[in-house]
C-alpha cells in the first residue's frame, strides 16, 4: 500500500472537515491570500446580489491544496445559498449530472473538480445548463427517440482544474471569470497557521514555530494545517504540548521533511535527475521508470513546487537540474548535457594553424 506524503497537495483522508469542522473560512473577509482573484469575486458578489441574480460561472486552476473547493463554499455562503460539490470522474453519464443539476435551488453553486476529466457525451449537456439553465434530454433512441427539455433554476457553476488546458474550448469560453491560483506567501500561510491554532484551540505556541511550519508548507495551505496537526500531535506525545521550533523540527525530521519543504520523493527525484542522468536533460517518462512513480503523479504533485522553488528548469528538450537543486542535495553541479558536449568538443579541437 502507498503510503501518503505529508507535503502532497492533494487531499488525504486526515484533512476532511470532520477533523476540525469550522477550520474553513466562510466569507471572503476570512479568505486569507489570492487578494486579485478576491477582488474579482467581491465585485462580481456584490453586483449580483443587487441584482438578483446568481454571480456568473468560474472558472479556478492551479495546483491542488490551494483553496478552490473553499472558495466554492465561500461564494456560496456570500450568495446566501448552498453549494453542491462533486467531480469530472463522478459523472460517468448524463444522468448523474441531470439530476445533480435538477437538484439546485435558485442561486445554488455546483462545484466540480477536475473538470478536465468530464466525460464528453456529459459534457455537451453542461453547455444549454450554464448558459439557458435548460437540459435538452434525449428519451429512447432511433425513430422513438424524443427530446425532453428540463428547465433548472439559475445556478453558478464553479470549475477547478489542475490541468486547464485538457479543457475543450467550448467549454473554457463559457466561464465568466477564469483565474489562476498561485502559491500563497509566508505571511499569507502565517496568518492562517495563526487563525489555525486559534480554532484548534492551540494556546502554547511560538510565532518562531509558525514561521518555521509555513516555510516548509511549500506555499500550500492544505499543507501548512497538515503539518501543524502533526506538529501539535507530536507536541503532546513527545514534548510538554507546548509548540516550540525544537518541537517542529524533530517532528518534521520524522516525516522526512526537510528545511524547504521537500520530502523523500523530492529528494529522489531530484537526485536521479543528478546522478543517474547527469543533470538532464530527461524526458518525464523516463524519470517516472526510474524512481517508480507515475509519470502523472511527477507532473501534478512533484514538479510544480520543484519548479516554482528553481530547482528543476522544464526545456523542450526535457527536465534538468538546476545549479540551486544540485547544491540543495548536496551535488556536483554539472550544467544540462549540451552544455558537457560543447566543452568535451572545445577540448577536443586542434586549431587548423599554428602559431
Amino acid at each position: 500500500m502507498a503510503i501518503e506524503r505529508i507535503v502532497s497537495s492533494t487531499e488525504q483522508a486526515s484533512d476532511e472537515e470532520v477533523v476540525v469542522p469550522s477550520i474553513r473560512p466562510r466569507t471572503l473577509g476570512e479568505y486569507v491570500g489570492q487578494s486579485a482573484l478576491k477582488e474579482r469575486l467581491d465585485i462580481a458578489l456584490r453586483a449580483a446580489r443587487q441584482r438578483k441574480k446568481p454571480m456568473e460561472h468560474v472558472l479556478l486552476h492551479g495546483p491542488p491544496g490551494l483553496g478552490k473547493t473553499t472558495l466554492a463554499h465561500v461564494i456560496a455562503n456570500e450568495m446566501g445559498s448552498h453549494a453542491s460539490v462533486t467531480s469530472g470522474p463522478a459523472l460517468t453519464k448524463a444522468g448523474d449530472l441531470v439530476g445533480t443539476l435538477t437538484r439546485m435551488q435558485d442561486r445554488d453553486v455546483l462545484f466540480i473538480d477536475e473538470i478536465h476529466r468530464l466525460p464528453v457525451a456529459v459534457e455537451e449537456y453542461i453547455y444549454p445548463a450554464m448558459e439557458d439553465y435548460r437540459i435538452d434530454f434525449t428519451v429512447d433512441s432511433g425513430m422513438h427517440a424524443k427530446v425532453v427539455t428540463i428547465n433548472l433554476k439559475a445556478f453558478t457553476l464553479i470549475g477547478a482544474t489542475t490541468r486547464p488546458g485538457l479543457l475543450t474550448q467550448a467549454l473554457r469560453t463559457r466561464f465568466g471569470i477564469t483565474h489562476h491560483l498561485g502559491f500563497y506567501s509566508q505571511p499569507d500561510l502565517l496568518a492562517i497557521l495563526a487563525r489555525a491554532c486559534g480554532i484548534m484551540e492551540i494556546g502554547r505556541v511560538g510565532t518562531a514555530a509558525l514561521q518555521m511550519i509555513a516555510s516548509r508548507s511549500r506555499g500550500t495551505p492544505r499543507v501548512a494545517l497538515r503539518l501543524l496537526r502533526r506538529v501539535h500531535d507530536f507536541a503532546i506525545v513527545r514534548g510538554d504540548g507546548k509548540v516550540v521550533e525544537a518541537t517542529v523540527d524533530a517532528a518534521l525530521q520524522l516525516e522526512s521533511v526537510d528545511a524547504l519543504g521537500l520530502d523523500a520523493l523530492d529528494r529522489s527525484y531530484l537526485r536521479t535527475l543528478a546522478t543517474v542522468y547527469e543533470g538532464g536533460p530527461v524526458g518525464v517518462e523516463a524519470l517516472a521508470a526510474t524512481i517508480g512513480e507515475d509519470s502523472g503523479t511527477l507532473e501534478d504533485v512533484v514538479e510544480p513546487f520543484l519548479l516554482q522553488s528553481g530547482f528543476v528548469a522544464r526545456t523542450r528538450q526535457g527536465r534538468r537540474i538546476t545549479r540551486m537543486g544540485a547544491d540543495h542535495i548536496g551535488v556536483a553541479y554539472r550544467g544540462d548535457a549540451s552544455e558537457r558536449s560543447g566543452d568535451e568538443s572545445k577540448r577536443g579541437e586542434s586549431p587548423l594553424f599554428g602559431d
